[in-house]
């Protein structure tokens, strides 16, 4: 059994908390720019007459005041989106906008500070983007703000949105764009300018999951969880009542007390209302289709008018009809739900649409709805005047069907609660790998229930952990640290990443214990799939190149200088930084799938293509993340791999097995390259592959057990010096 031996000395844990003292004082010496508003940075984005004010200290938001005369009035507010709504865009990792808003909420400037997304880093390049933040400009928070395409700049005619120009081939980028903008700005609205009474977006109701009852319609509409609003002919004519739109509608004057339009509203989300209104494989798909803290909601029309509009587009925000709560308006998309639903007879035939509000907005079901339909008319052939009004309408959603909001209901909470299952799972996996360190001795007894254990690990690694979970930890962690500790920002962003802050969590206290190789070895999906594909070449025949000891400890050294670079650029340059960190292939490999520009991919699959002749040479010479956690590995206090006296000196067998080569010549272990496989401890228990352990036998039994192996190998030449 390998015994934890406590390490003698004590100075490379103090060189490792030197190191990193040195460098972040190093980088606090260094100026922040992009991305890192200092009080000198905002100084100089705004000059005399105005003034910049202190920075809140809850809710981290610039004040800007201007001076006339004695009095000096708040003129705007200033912030960075990231900490304010991190949504993450469409590489995983969130805009971070400067965001200027007048006192009475109206954008005076929108500009990207950083960020990562691969459709304007890659092909578009970053004017199309700008161009786009650009239209922000004079738009209020209190209309209600929507991206169409680049037909329709002066909006559409007749519509309740404001449209702004989207950018082609970028629509999912810049649709994350606008939502983080818009989350943020409003809890600043809220916050600093009374909007919605004040009240805190993250402070909200919660749908209760278990409050079922099988019901049909009327029984619904009874329970107060179908709302109803009928417009009749006379209710329009009234409204357009000494406009150029009275008397356009011909049918509405013969028939006043006809019906217009007849509207029905629910939350399609709650149980009672989704699960009675939806068959069981409709009620999966709209859960799965839903994000966590996101609502759907049903709207059901039935008369001479559409809600939607004759140029409806599935999946499109509806041009007729908006959504507010509490005076501040709500994006509504529709969810282009492919499934049936069950209506009484009277609303057989009716349109109906499914609607979903994402969390961001900061919905409340606590709050009632207020939707509005628009309904415009034109008078004139050539050059037709138009004249629009608005017909509002409600629901509310009765008490018993939602828990009140209480302090616990901040965001990152509610990400952590949907998250829950994976993060058990993620726990269950770190307790076996914790066990199996500890009690390497039953898991490396043979070759065999190593190799066993280990791939299917891997194989977990790889699939849950960085493609279903993404929990590919990067050493944009690390910048993302280094750049917030610098501008003073709060670390809270890391909260909606539940994966990452339990991954580092283990990485930490792994570091204690074993040292660097714990999440290199075991937990890296990156490195579980060039390990994988490793194994699969040599099950194939391929061979592995093993790199001469002097030039594979050069080598080695080349990550470290990637990592200062990376960091110390980290420090002055967020745009350089973006650049510099796609020497790491994760964000291809794992979180995109390979999907992304054919630069990237060619990167990426170059290096797991080249894991199966050089073992895991991008781990071993390259990772930047790998260097990092090598200086966290100092802090290991054991040097937990047995060795034997007889180790190096002279048996060379399990230095040559090693392919990492982290052994050296005497049979020492090399913690800071060692990935933890447990193949030397496999060795080092087996009577059948440990020189040591073989010439024992020899002497007792007088007989020498040869092990099995290759003709030629390592092993064999071993095998007949210990003979």
């Amino acid at each position: 059994m390998a015994k934890f031996l406590p390490r003698p000395d004590g100075l490379r844990v103090f060189a490792a908390l030197g190191m990193a003292a040195i460098l972040f004082t190093l980088c606090a010496w260094l100026p922040a720019q992009a991305g890192t508003m200092t009080r000198e940075a905002m100084l100089k984005a705004y000059p005399p007459p105005l003034v910049v004010g202190e920075k809140d200290a809850e809710l981290p938001v610039w004040p800007i005041l201007k001076q006339e005369g004695t009095a000096t009035p708040i003129m705007a507010y200033v912030f960075e989106s990231i900490d304010m709504a991190p949504i993450p865009g469409f590489s995983g990792t969130p805009f971070n906008l400067l965001v200027t808003l007048d006192a009475k909420g109206a954008f005076m400037s929108v500009r990207v500070l950083s960020h990562h997304e691969p459709v304007f880093l890659d092909g578009l390049g970053e004017e199309p983007m700008r161009r786009f933040v650009d239209q922000y400009k004079g738009i209020s928070l209190m209309q209600s703000i929507k991206i169409g395409s680049n037909l329709n700049s002066q909006g559409k005619a007749g519509s309740a949105n404001v449209y702004l120009d989207g950018v082609a081939k970028a629509t999912a980028s810049v649709r994350i764009l606008n939502q983080s903008l818009l989350a943020a700005s409003l809890k600043v609205a809220r916050a600093k300018m009374g909007y919605a009474k004040g009240r805190d977006p993250e402070l909200v109701a919660r749908i209760r999951p278990d409050a079922y009852t099988p019901m049909d319609w009327n029984a619904l509409v009874d329970a107060g969880l179908v709302s109803r609003k009928t417009f009749s002919n006379r209710d329009i004519e009234q409204a357009f009542a000494g406009t150029v739109g009275a008397g356009q509608n011909r049918e509405a004057s013969r028939a006043p007390g006809e019906a217009f339009m007849d509207l029905h509203a629910a939350y399609l989300s709650v149980p009672s209302v989704g699960r009675n209104l939806l068959t069981p494989e409709g009620w999966k798909v709209l859960e799965r289709r839903l994000d966590p803290g996101d609502h759907a909601l049903l709207l059901v029309g039935q008369g001479r008018y559409s809600f939607l509009g004759d140029d409806f587009v599935r999946g499109a925000v509806p041009d007729r009809l908006t959504l507010q709560q509490e005076g501040l308006p709500m994006e509504i998309r529709d969810l282009d739900l492919d499934a049936s639903l069950v209506l009484p007879a009277a609303l057989q035939g009716a349109e109906w649409r499914v609607f979903r509000v994402i969390a961001p907005a900061g919905l409340d079901p606590a709050q009632a709805l207020d939707f509005r339909l628009r309904v415009t008319r034109s008078k004139g052939m050539i050059y037709p005047e138009r004249v629009s009004k608005d017909f509002a309408f409600g629901t509310a959603l009765p008490a018993r069907y939602f828990e009140s909001a209480s302090a616990d209901d901040k965001g990152w909470h509610s990400i952590w609660r949907a998250r829950s299952v994976e993060l058990l799972v993620l726990l269950g996996s770190l307790a076996v790998l914790a066990w199996a360190l500890a009690a390497q001795g039953w898991v490396s007894r043979s070759k065999r229930r190593l190799a066993l254990f280990r791939t299917g690990y891997l194989l977990f690694t790889l699939g849950f952990i960085g493609w279903y979970a993404q929990g590919q930890l990067s050493v944009v962690n690390i910048t993302a640290l280094i750049q917030a500790l610098i501008a003073g920002r709060s670390l809270g962003f890391f909260m909606y990443d539940p994966m990452t802050v339990v991954l580092w969590g283990a990485v930490i206290v792994s570091a204690f214990v074993w040292g660097r190789g714990t999440f290199c070895g075991w937990l890296c999906p990156f490195g579980a799939l060039q390990e994988l594909v490793s194994k699969a070449a040599n099950a194939l025949g391929a061979r592995q190149v093993r790199i001469p000891d002097r030039v594979d400890a050069q080598l080695k050294k080349l990550k470290y200088g990637v990592l200062a670079f990376i960091v110390l650029t980290a420090c002055f340059s967020v745009s350089w930084t973006d650049r510099l960190v796609e020497v790491e292939p994760f964000k291809t490999s794992i979180t995109l799938l390979f999907n992304r520009f054919w630069p990237f991919v060619l990167w990426a699959g170059g290096l797991v293509v080249a894991s199966a002749f050089f073992y895991k040479g991008y781990c071993r010479y390259l990772c930047p993340l790998g260097a990092g956690l090598v200086v966290l590995g100092r802090l290991r206090r054991f040097d937990w791999i047995a060795r034997r006296a007889e180790c190096g000196q002279p048996c060379q067998r399990c230095r040559s097995d090693c392919a990492y080569q982290a052994i050296d010549k005497p049979g020492k272990i090399d913690y800071d390259e060692c990935f933890q496989c447990l193949d030397c401890v496999a060795i080092y228990t087996n009577e059948e592959l440990c020189v040591p352990l073989i010439l024992k036998n020899r002497h007792v039994s007088g007989q020498v057990r040869i092990p099995i192996a290759v003709a030629g190998s390592p092993a064999a030449k071993l095998a007949r010096d210990a003979a």
